[in-house]
């Protein structure tokens, strides 16, 4: 029991490094731009419509084309949750069916 107390005590220090390390870490343009198609392509509201994610320094552009207001605004308040983001320009357009 000692042993595992040991190598506990050994690693739990190098997890708390490695975390603050990644927590300081600035958030690219790429990622970002990654992680809010991936949000909005498998949101049930937003379903992935037809729409174009632009990333520079921080700030999301999303534009394109959906069916209801509910889907444009939910693809802001998902854009706004990744990690990152600065603000969010929304330019998507409302086509009635």
């Amino acid at each position: 029991m000692t042993s595992n107390r040991l190598i506990l005590s050994l690693l739990v220090p190098q997890i708390a490094i490695v975390s603050a390390v990644a927590a300081d870490k600035p958030t690219t343009d790429d990622y970002i731009s990654d992680s809010v198609r991936q949000k909005l392509a498998v949101d049930q509201v937003v379903k992935g419509g037809d729409l174009d994610v632009q990333v520079k320094d921080g700030v999301v552009t999303i534009g394109g084309k959906v069916h209801e207001q509910k889907q444009k605004d939910k693809a802001e308040r998902l854009a706004k949750k990744v990690h990152g983001v600065k603000s969010v320009v929304n330019n998507i357009k409302i086509e009635k069916l």
